[in-house]
């Protein structure tokens, strides 16, 4: 993309730089032959604009009288886009472990690929993955692409990024999906970039068009709005959806399907970045993605020392700790543990917020959850209006007595 001044259209009047909100239009003294038709023959000034400052936004050209800036638009072309069929689900294996969050992924998958009428395939990258290939085709994939070595047992963005771009040159598929985790928010852009095509992140939405489009919904603008997004133009359509947005795909052992090991070239395998150990957060007893209940604090906390609080509740009944963005801006607790849009999604069986006002970006993160408590001094708070039951108190006097409550009632169990 770039942007000119036609010098022979420019009559150094200053409609463009008035216009211009990033000051990237300056007048500069400079004389010029102007084309015929305009009411002077010369013109002493010229526009002149800064790409530095530019961001090609487009106000400036309709307010030119005569048509002298003009953007050039490149036209992307995509070559083929009729040999991409079927549906691609990325498979995380973290620790040794497949990520159960792979099988909301199979189950979205599966109803995708029946939508276009087309295979669903599971990929795999790490070592010793045979174990878990059957997982995936139990629930929902047709079929899983294996891409096995010792070295990719940990992630690293370069060769996964190598392998994944040449599976997709091999099989073509029309829609690919990943978990919106750091390894598939790395891994995917990297890919997208390196095949020329889009990528949605953070999805809590996704369909199929009339046309066989992938629309890919997800929240924009803080959360104010829902964005509907399509890749028309160019295959794959890539997404990544947040952890616990779908159903997991029921297990179905009576499903059979192919396994393939995807050949791998040493040039795949080379990497400028070396593993060294993996620290975990020792304050995480459990998964907060994973959990059943969250006992979540918000400003209200007001202090990292209360916090401890809530971990004595969860740790009483295997629960996990969330958080609000303010809780963990302030340090009181890490990111790890923070719900919300530029955090984690969560949908437990409750959820219990204390002390979180509810600003929208929390909400986007824990409002799917099956039953919400807020406890909050503000009667006005927005969180009350997603909250199953709502208590309008001092958390520092409903946290004792519901840790009262859940003593006796665990000693008569």
């Amino acid at each position: 993309m770039d942007i000119i001044v036609k010098k022979e259209k420019c009559v150094g009047c200053v409609l463009c730089s008035n216009e211009c909100p990033y000051g990237a239009i300056t007048l500069v003294d400079e004389r010029h032959e102007l084309e015929e038709g305009l009411k002077a023959k010369f013109a002493v000034r010229l526009a002149v604009i800064d790409r530095d400052k530019c961001t090609y936004c487009g106000q400036c050209v309709p307010v030119c009288p005569f048509g002298a800036i003009e953007i050039i638009r490149e036209e992307a072309t995509f070559e083929g886009k009729e040999e991409y069929k079927g549906v691609m689900v990325f498979g995380e294996i973290r620790d040794g472990i497949l990520e159960t969050y792979t099988f909301e992924l199979t189950g979205k998958g599966r109803e995708l690929a029946d939508k276009l009428g087309v295979p669903l395939t599971g990929v795999l990258i790490g070592k010793d993955l045979e174990k878990y290939a059957q997982d995936m085709i139990y629930h929902g994939c047709d079929r899983v692409i294996l891409a096995e070595h010792e070295s990719l047992e940990h992630f690293l963005a370069e060769p996964y990024t190598k392998i994944l771009t040449a599976i997709i040159s091999e099989y073509k598929p029309e829609v690919f999906i990943a978990g919106s985790t750091t390894m598939g928010r790395a891994l995917f852009s990297r890919v997208a970039a390196k095949i020329g095509t889009g990528l949605t992140a953070d999805c809590t939405g996704l369909d199929i068009d009339g046309e066989g489009n992938l629309i890919q919904t997800r929240p924009a603008f803080g959360g104010s709005v829902m964005a509907r997004i399509k890749t028309p133009n160019h295959r794959p359509q890539m997404a990544t959806v947040r952890p616990r947005v779908f159903k997991k795909a029921p297990e179905d052992r009576s499903r059979t399907g192919e396994v393939i090991k995807f050949p791998l070239t040493e040039d795949m395998l080379t990497s400028r970045v070396k593993f060294i150990d993996y620290i975990v957060d020792e304050t995480s007893h459990v998964n907060i993605e994973e959990a059943d209940v969250i006992f979540s604090g918000g400003r209200g906390i007001k202090g990292p020392d209360n916090f401890k609080m809530l971990f004595e509740l969860a740790d009483m009944i295997k629960g996990a700790v969330g958080a609000s963005r303010v809780a963990v801006d302030e340090g009181w607790i890490p990111y790890s543990h923070q719900v919300g849009q530029t955090g984690k999604t969560v949908a437990p069986k409750m959820y219990l917020a204390f002390g979180i006002s509810g600003a929208i970006q929390h909400l986007a993160g824990m409002q799917t959850s099956d039953f919400i408590v807020a406890v909050n001094k503000d009667p006005e708070a927005p969180i009350f209006k997603v909250a199953d039951i709502g208590i309008v108190a001092d958390l520092f006097e409903v946290v004792p007595l519901l840790k009262k409550k859940l003593e006796e009632k665990l000693k008569n169990a």
